[in-house]
């Protein structure tokens, strides 16, 4: 079992769907929370709650755009200035767009590539080399069921959620005698902000997986001895994730075309 109580976890994406959801449930578990997103309301929002619940120091707020390029560099420098001790990374800032490719904004395309990649890899480059040197934490890196296949439609989502899949499997290969747990997490359809927005098909409500078992996936995981390099969560998406082994991406490609085209009539 991992003991969290007096560990402080850092989280992105902080202010809604999983990333409120890990602070509440690691907050539940004894561990100090810092909430990072752009949403400062929201994030003090849930700092009230968790310190109403906790106690005043169980929450701290750092409003931040990790869509800027000096994102990463900033927050680990006033984190650093602070002398805060980062136990826990969980990278779950992330956004994609359901939309033809040719239609999406250029800045859009950037801001994406910058926090669904470049802020991830700058903040897990920030705090691991301390983890490894105290052989204790755990990283926990957000990706998406969609990094199995290619993704029409949201193709800059998929291909970025595929990057984090790999960077973070890898990584464990890399440290998974360090004593540090790194895990990557690849939710399916989950009822969040992401899928209101972007969700096509009245249908898909009917294979929603609540935040509350996503975050049950995790640290069930976590608490194995030897915890996988990755874990999708629930027994559908497992399937939806595997079956792309089975057919040429060719035909998945053509496959997913027609699911994910936003014009199509349900």
């Amino acid at each position: 079992m991992v003991n969290y109580q007096g560990k402080t976890a850092l989280i992105t994406g902080a202010s809604s769907g999983l990333g409120e959801s890990y602070a509440l449930a690691l907050t539940d578990m004894g561990a100090h929370v810092i909430l990072v997103a752009r949403r400062a309301d929201r994030l003090r929002n849930l700092a009230d709650r968790i310190s109403a619940k906790h106690g005043i120091l169980a929450a701290t707020v750092l409003p931040m755009d990790l869509s800027r390029k000096d994102a990463a560099a900033s927050l680990s420098k006033i984190l650093k200035g602070r002398n805060y001790q980062i136990d826990i990374l969980i990278n779950n800032a992330g956004f994609g767009h359901a939309v033809h490719f040719i239609d999406e904004d250029p800045q859009s395309v950037i801001d994406e590539l910058t926090v669904n990649v470049s802020t991830l890899v700058e903040l897990t480059h920030a705090f691991l080399p301390a983890m490894v040197e105290r052989k204790d934490g755990i990283v926990i890196n957000i990706a998406s069921t969609a990094a199995f296949q290619s993704l029409p439609f949201m193709a800059v989502y998929a291909a970025t959620k595929a990057f984090v899949l790999s960077f973070t499997e890898a990584l464990w290969g890399e440290y998974r005698r360090s004593g540090v747990k790194i895990l990557t997490v690849c939710p399916g359809p989950t009822a969040t902000e992401f899928f209101d927005s972007n969700s096509n098909s009245p249908a898909l409500g009917k294979y929603m997986r609540t935040r509350d078992e996503v975050i049950a996936t995790t640290f069930r995981e976590l608490a194995k001895a030897r915890p996988k390099p990755s874990v999708v969560d629930g027994g559908l998406n497992k399937v939806t994730a595997l079956s792309s082994r089975f057919f040429t991406r060719r035909f998945a490609a053509k496959l997913s075309a027609v699911i994910m085209n936003p014009n199509k009539k349900n």
